[in-house]
């Protein structure tokens, strides 16, 4: 069975998330969403807020587990028996910082690999950040988000 870990914060997650996610799901048995917990990061809704959205979100992909992590992305690939780590990449300037994690990650576990996948060119400027940012201020991003998300996180007042 090849299985293949996504990894993220999802604060919240986007539909450019989901499209990489869906297109991953096509490629291998199974997809294990690690919604991480600790990113020193300062997320703004919390690991079980983060979950639950991403679980919506993805809810209609039969092959994709939604869970929490923390500590190493190369342990938490290998308790899931993952042999791959999925990676999102929108824009040139994320390949540095992405090429750069995923060389530590071959060396600190070689038999996993690192895939990049790039979103539909619809999604492609799409970030949580910006996201974030848009429903804060007001604004309307139903087309950045799944509905449910959309609802959830105004509902909990994540933004």
């Amino acid at each position: 069975m090849k299985i293949a870990v996504y990894p993220g914060t999802f604060d919240p997650i986007t539909n450019g998330h989901a499209d990489l996610v869906s297109r991953a799901a096509r490629l291998f048995d199974r997809v294990v969403v690690g919604v991480a917990k600790d990113t020193g990061k300062a997320p703004v809704c919390g690991i079980e807020e983060r979950v639950e959205l991403a679980s919506v979100a993805l809810a209609e992909v039969t092959n994709v587990e939604v869970v929490p992590f923390e500590g190493l992305l190369v342990e938490f690939c290998r308790r899931h028996d993952a042999g791959v780590v999925i990676r999102g990449l929108r824009a040139v300037s994320d390949f540095e910082f992405e090429f750069q994690l995923a060389s530590m990650n071959r060396r600190l576990a070689p038999e996993i690999e690192t895939i990049f996948l790039t979103p539909a060119e619809r999604y492609s400027f799409i970030s949580s950040t910006l996201v974030r940012e848009i429903a804060r201020l007001g604004g309307d991003v139903s087309e950045f988000v799944h509905p449910e998300v959309q609802r959830l996180l105004a509902r909990k007042h994540c933004v």
